[in-house]
């Protein structure tokens, strides 16, 4: 970071605010591109330079990421931040900014589609060592063999999405009634929200808590944990309320949840912030849910911690 003197910030309202506000206390120059709508936007105010985007629709405008790159090129921005949302867990956009010559501030392209795939990456962890939630990843069987797999999950099982996320692609199934339909249904919502009808099944845990373990990497392969944030009041699978430390676990789980995140992110060399998520059951067992290869909209909670 200490080369880069040039940043483009390529996204909108309070995120954008933020990097622009960090830029400025760093001593860099900062880049805003925008829609017509975001003209008179606090971000085009307070970013030292702005730049429209053509367009009306986001696909149009912070969804182009040959636009964006172009007038990075043409403003001599040495690097894009993506923010959260939008470009900052698209591949080809990273690996597009390497192709010209401009730091993505953020993960490795190969990074961000690995973890991004919810089955490649439990894959990832189990590989590393870290706990994963009992479940079949893989072609899903039709038929007498998917109910002798069902079993021998056992039930509840939970049916989501390999490329899914925000509750969509998701069906939980108390008995054998319901697989087959379930099955189906999840993989054309899938496909409908996501383009990719892959699923696969895990165990369902009753009364589970959510927490998860921020994250930061660099280049010379170190990683630290940041703390936790306990995130288990949700809405349809949303979360509203964030809070860090976790009120729900002890100092003896707080460690290996920060450890197992150590161990996941440095297994496959995690470059930026991330948040490893995890699952914790009524015992105190946790086990591995998926990474966020970018900044959320939750982390000033553990910035104020």
């Amino acid at each position: 970071m200490s080369t880069l003197k040039k940043i483009l910030v390529a996204n909108r309202g309070e995120i954008a605010l933020r990097i622009i506000q960090a830029l400025k206390e760093m001593g860099r120059r900062s880049v805003v591109v925008h829609s017509e709508a975001d003209s008179d936007s606090l971000a085009v105010q307070q970013a030292d330079e702005s730049y429209v985007l053509d367009g009306l629709e986001v696909a149009e405008t912070y969804l182009d990421g040959a636009q964006i790159l172009a007038i990075a090129k043409r403003c001599a921005a040495q690097a894009i931040h993506p923010g959260y949302g939008f470009l900052s867990e698209n591949a080809d956009f990273a690996e597009a900014c390497a192709e010209q010559g401009v730091v993505f501030i953020g993960p490795k392209p190969e990074t961000i589609r690995q973890l991004g795939d919810k089955v490649i990456s439990k894959g990832m962890a189990e590989a590393a060592g870290v706990p994963v939630i009992p479940g079949h990843r893989g072609e899903i069987p039709k038929g007498k063999a998917l109910d002798q797999l069902a079993a021998k999950i056992g039930f509840p099982l939970m049916i989501k999405a390999s490329a899914g996320g925000g509750g969509k692609g998701m069906r939980i199934v108390t008995g054998p009634k319901q697989l087959a339909d379930a099955v189906a249904a999840a993989a054309r919502e899938a496909q409908s929200y996501f383009g990719n009808p892959e699923i696969f099944l895990e165990k369902y845990l009753q009364k589970p808590r959510h927490v998860e373990v921020q994250i930061l990497g660099d280049q010379e392969g170190q990683v630290v944990a940041l703390g936790e944030r306990e995130c288990s009041i949700q809405r349809r699978h949303q979360k509203m309320i964030e809070e860090s430390p976790s009120p729900s676990i002890n100092d003896e789980v707080r460690q290996a949840l920060a450890k197992a995140a150590i161990q996941l992110a440095k297994a496959v060399n995690y470059i930026s912030a991330g948040t490893v998520e995890f699952i914790v059951d009524e015992e105190n067992r946790f086990y591995f849910l998926e990474v966020n290869t970018r900044l959320q909209v939750e982390h000033p909670v553990t910035e104020w911690v």
